[in-house]
């Protein structure tokens, strides 16, 4: 068997290649597809990429994402990148016969007040929240391109919906990042240069569910080796959490003692998201084991050590 990961080299792709190989699924039968070995978004360069590759499960992770910020943005590009990446794939897939596609979609996808917890048989029954909608819908459409190949040509294809991820090695691009490493960044930063106040995006009403990367790849493993059905499978944590009280428990962890200041001009996204996880535990007995706390000193832990090493070597090569 000859697993391609799209995106492997990246932030969830990390974990995941590691969770293969602790179920035997040995680093030689890894192919590793990083964005600059093939333009997913040319229909040619990916036939000819699967033909040479001749993979046996594909695990499709690369995506253009971001933010709120980012989201707003960039909407036709976060459209058609993540739309066209994922069509060409699984046109690709079925011409050489693939084995089994495996589907990363977004959160993103669901409509703006669905009701929490999110069940799986919501994700028609409303348009995604605005700042966020194109990137939703187009990984949205990725779910019924499967369905659709799996009546017509018995592609074996599976949806996976996992919540916000977070963890060591996350994005911390204050351009690009989502809500957790972004506050850490800030309150990490705000302490080295002895700010007394953070501002902090929206009212904090919005609340959020969160999931550990390593959580998470462990999800998308299970499924991989036991679920072959067409429906998609929310993978979460099981605990909502609003942005106020999230940048509180990120403050006190930073030992952050400033002030925290909310824009109300900027957006808080969709109002709420928390997923009703009992498909995937059903399924193919998926539960997180991290707990939020402990994640996020992890992750604090890792980036005051990371952001450490970089402005010395930065120092280092300026002097």
């Amino acid at each position: 068997m000859k697993y391609l990961i799209t995106g492997g080299a990246g932030f969830l792709g990390q974990f995941l290649q590691r969770e293969l190989v602790s179920r035997g699924i040995d680093a030689s039968k890894q192919v590793i597809l990083r964005s600059k070995d093939c333009d997913l978004t040319r229909q040619d360069a990916v036939e000819d990429m699967m033909r040479s590759i001749r993979p046996n499960v594909v695990i499709h992770l690369a995506a253009r994402v971001g933010g709120i910020g980012a989201n707003r943005e960039n909407p036709g590009l976060y459209f058609y990148a993540n739309m066209m990446m994922g069509a060409n794939l699984i046109e690709a897939a079925r011409n050489i016969g693939l084995q089994k596609f495996v589907q990363i979609g977004t959160i993103c996808a669901y409509p703006k007040f669905t009701p929490v917890p999110f069940k799986e048989n919501e994700i028609w029954n409303g348009y995604p929240e605005e700042t966020n909608a194109p990137y939703g819908v187009a990984k949205k459409a990725l779910l019924v391109m499967l369905q659709a190949y799996r009546d017509q040509y018995g592609l074996n294809g599976i949806y996976l919906l996992p919540v916000n991820l977070y963890g060591p090695g996350d994005n911390f691009d204050p351009r690009t990042s989502h809500v957790i490493p972004a506050l850490i960044r800030k309150f990490v930063e705000a302490q080295e240069k002895k700010a007394n106040q953070i501002e902090a995006w929206g009212t904090g009403a919005a609340s959020r569910e969160f999931l550990h990367v390593a959580d998470c790849a462990r999800g998308i493993v299970d499924a991989t080796l036991s679920y072959d059905q067409p429906e998609p499978v929310n993978l979460g944590a099981g605990r909502e959490i609003t942005i106020r009280d999230l940048t509180h428990l990120i403050a006190r962890l930073s030992k952050f003692t400033g002030e925290i200041k909310w824009d109300p001009s900027k957006p808080d996204g969709q109002p709420r998201r928390c997923l009703d996880t009992s498909r995937a535990e059903k399924s193919f007995g998926f539960k997180a084991r991290i707990s939020l706390e402990d994640g996020l000193e992890e992750t604090i832990a890792w980036y005051r050590q990371h952001h450490s090493a970089a402005a010395e070597e930065h120092t280092i090569a300026r002097a």
